[in-house]
């Protein structure tokens, strides 16, 4: 059974009688568990469900969408598969306490994966879940592999249970389904042999795995698991020299990079980001890979639409670690708008100096930073760090920060978006 949340006035789920709090019981006689059933089952042009109002009362009805016209209705969200790993380099273990309980849960959910784009380790799912994916043609996935070798992932993982994924990956890939993988490389613990025989193993799963991401393993001040040794230069630079050196060989076998390094990789290296031909369709941005050069070109391609700012002092937060790749991009919008740019590198206070991600930055750092910067005409910030609900992850609300500070604040996602005439508010304010 899956619940109905909204329905879309004059759309063909309101002609059926549907309303808030229906709940949906099965279509063509098939119980529906989530919003997959939901969404797979109801793909046809015609098919029969059954449903239960908020009254009690139940019908059953023919419907028919043969124009291809959608339903018009929302669903409740699915209860989240909880992860049943304790990886020492968890994010939701490096959390403080205090934070919003939506923040401690610990997904690990197929279903999100296919969704979403969502990691998952697979090490929870069932038959009956294997059945589903290959039935429904779940696919792309995005597995957290982080080791091939069954018995270094139970130590990363922190679970004597885990599956053996390579088993798990392989009877999928021969349904069919193909992957986006990731593995967060812990020293000592899944780098040198251990990362080889991984990669190793992938590649032999063939056309499968579409891409491999190599992440450094970040920890926060409050990551209480964590006994690993810290990703330091010397490490990210071994491992950068494995990721090209496989990078190589899969252009010359299968004309693809395949395997790509985090640009997080390339900081702490200090080795300089590739070009966008490197990144094809920036498979795994969302997971780090590219997001730096993509963000380059989106400056690059927007300079002409920018508006004369000339005289304007323009505050940019950000990160400790997208400091030294800023003053570029800020020296060619200057150029274009007249306008002086001033880089302020806020430190994070909520999860400690180790975090230096724009995006973790919390509304107490934009205060501490802005406060008393009375010189601004206006502040740029990463939107990455508030959330759809308008939320720091310190619980801040955007609109209060913004409105203690003594300039016009905006997140921006490359700037262009801010200072566009189209775009936001932050011309008009600044004209």
């Amino acid at each position: 059974m899956v619940r109905v949340t909204h329905i879309e006035p004059g759309s063909l789920a309101e002609s059926l009688g549907l309303v808030p709090g229906t709940e949906l019981l099965t279509v063509n006689d098939r119980q529906l568990e989530d919003f997959l059933d939901w969404e797979f089952l109801t793909a046809e042009e015609s098919f029969v469900v059954s449903a239960r109002l908020p009254d009690g009362s139940e019908f059953t009805k023919q419907v028919d969408r043969g124009d291809g016209r959608p339903m018009g209705l929302e669903l409740a969200p699915p209860t989240v598969r909880r992860c049943a790993n304790r990886c020492e380099f968890c994010f939701i273990e490096g959390l403080p306490k205090g934070l919003r309980k939506g923040l401690y849960i610990r997904d690990d959910d197929y279903r999100l994966s296919f969704a979403y784009g969502n990691f998952a380790t697979l090490s929870n799912v069932k038959e009956r879940d294997i059945a589903r994916i290959l039935e429904y043609r779940l696919s792309p996935l995005y597995v957290s592999v982080h080791a091939t070798p069954w018995e270094a992932r139970k130590v990363l993982l922190n679970n004597p249970r885990v599956p053996n994924i390579i088993e798990q990956l392989q009877r999928l890939a021969d349904g069919g389904i193909q992957f986006h993988c990731q593995m967060v490389i812990v020293p000592g613990l899944n780098d040198g042999d251990v990362l080889e025989q991984s990669l190793t193993d992938l590649w032999n799963l063939g056309q499968a795995v579409l891409s491999v991401a190599i992440v450094p393993v970040g920890v926060t001040q409050f990551s209480h698991l964590y006994t690993g040794k810290p990703m330091d230069a010397t490490n990210a630079g071994a491992l950068l020299d494995r990721v090209h050196a496989w990078e190589a060989r899969a252009l010359a076998e299968r004309d693809d990079r395949w395997v790509f390094g985090s640009d997080e990789l390339y900081l702490l290296a200090d080795v300089p980001l590739p070009d966008e031909e490197h990144y094809g369709e920036f498979a795994q941005i969302e997971n780090g890979v590219g997001a730096v050069t993509s963000l380059r070109a989106r400056v690059r391609d927007g300079l002409d639409q920018l508006p004369r700012l000339d005289g304007k002092r323009i505050g940019v937060v950000t990160g400790v670690s997208m400091t030294p790749l800023m003053p570029e991009l800020l020296e060619q919008i200057s150029a274009v708008t007249g306008a002086r740019f001033d880089l302020i590198a806020a430190e994070n206070s909520l999860f400690g100096p180790t975090t230096t991600t724009a995006g973790l930055l919390v509304g107490a750092d934009i205060r501490r930073v802005l406060a008393g910067r009375h010189d601004l005409d206006l502040a740029l910030i990463p939107a990455e760090c508030i959330n759809d609900n308008g939320l720091f992850l310190d619980e801040e609300s955007f609109v209060a920060v913004r409105e203690s500070l003594p300039m016009p604040v905006y997140p921006s996602y490359d700037f262009i978006d801010a200072l566009v005439p189209e775009g936001d508010a932050a011309v008009r304010s600044a004209a």
